[in-house]
C-alpha cells in the first residue's frame, strides 16, 4: 500500500469530520443567527427589534417614534447600558437629577447602567430612534 492511506483510517477521517460537522452545526442551533431587521414603524410608539434570547444573546432593542410633545415616559436601565441611535426629530433625555442631555437627528447617545432617564420629543415632527440595551455585567 505505498502511497496510499489504509481504507479503516480514511473511513475513519471521515467520519470523524462528520461527527465535527454535526457538533458545530447543533452548537449553532442554540445561538442567535444573522439576519436583517427591517426598521419599518408598527404605528405603535415602540416596535421591538430585538428581544433577547433566542434572537441574541443579551441585546435588545427598539425603534421609538414619539409625536410632538410625547416622552417615553421614566424608567431606569438598571443592570444595562443603552444606547440611542435619533434617525429624525429632536429632544431631550431628562434624568433623575434634573440634568439634560439634547437629542437629535444623526446623533447619538449612550446611557450608563442604574440611571434614571426619559426622553421627551421637543421638536415639531416625529422623534424616531433605535434604542440598543445590553446587560453591563
Amino acid at each position: 500500500m505505498t502511497g496510499s492511506f489504509p481504507r479503516s483510517l480514511v473511513l475513519s477521517l471521515l467520519l470523524l469530520s462528520l461527527l465535527v460537522l454535526n457538533a458545530a452545526t447543533e452548537a449553532r442551533r442554540g445561538m442567535p443567527q444573522p439576519k436583517v431587521i427591517p426598521l419599518g414603524s408598527s404605528g405603535k410608539e415602540v416596535t421591538p427589534v430585538l428581544a433577547g434570547p433566542p434572537e441574541s444573546v443579551k441585546m435588545k432593542s427598539g425603534l421609538v417614534v414619539l409625536a410632538p410633545g410625547k416622552s417615553v415616559g421614566k424608567h431606569s436601565t438598571e443592570g444595562n447600558e443603552e444606547l440611542l441611535v435619533v434617525f429624525e426629530g429632536q429632544g431631550v433625555m431628562t434624568f433623575e437629577d434634573g440634568s439634560k442631555l439634547q437629542v437629535k437627528a444623526n446623533s447619538a447617545v449612550y446611557c450608563p447602567p442604574q440611571t434614571e432617564h426619559n426622553v421627551t420629543n421637543t421638536g415639531t415632527d416625529n422623534l424616531r430612534y433605535l434604542y440598543v440595551v445590553s446587560n453591563a455585567r
